[in-house]
């Protein structure tokens, strides 16, 4: 094993969260309760729960990085080619040279790495270096990959 800055990183993490990506939403806000109380939307708090899931199948036993730690972040989406395109136009997006310009954004999809708070980190503030890319596939889903960050 290296030392934190030396040589390749010693843990790499590597997990797939099936299907369509989905962007962490706005809150919303209610005052059933007779006060003022805000609440995650019920398809971001389903996605956060498949991204925790996702990484629980592929990590049973893992502890979470110690705090203090700088992580860097790769997160993939790919969203599903419609079908309604022309058989070229999916050749193209399927290559890559046509990218996905449609909601969610990529700091909404970037927000999500707040479900692996207490799973992979201890708060998220340790990530210090990240990458996110939108692209079109056959096969909708999100690939992240996570690493101790080197200089």
């Amino acid at each position: 094993m290296t030392d934190l800055f030396g040589g390749e990183s010693p843990i790499v993490l590597k997990f797939v969260v099936p299907g369509e990506p989905v962007g962490k939403g706005r809150p919303k806000f209610s005052t059933a309760s007779g006060y003022p109380r805000a609440y995650t939307p019920d398809k971001t708090a389903r996605y956060e729960n498949l991204v925790k899931i996702a990484f629980r199948n592929e990590y049973p036993n893992f502890d979470p990085f110690v705090k203090g730690i700088p992580l860097k972040i790769e997160m993939l989406a790919y969203f599903g080619i419609p079908a309604s395109w022309s058989a070229k136009k999916q050749k193209l997006a399927i290559s890559g040279y046509i990218r996905p310009t449609k909601k969610p954004d990529s700091d909404n999809i970037s927000k999500l790495k707040d479900a692996l708070n207490g799973i992979v980190w201890h708060d998220d503030a340790q990530v210090v270096d990240e990458h996110i890319a939108k692209m079109y596939s056959d096969k909708p889903r999100m690939e992240v990959r996570i690493e101790v960050w080197k200089p």
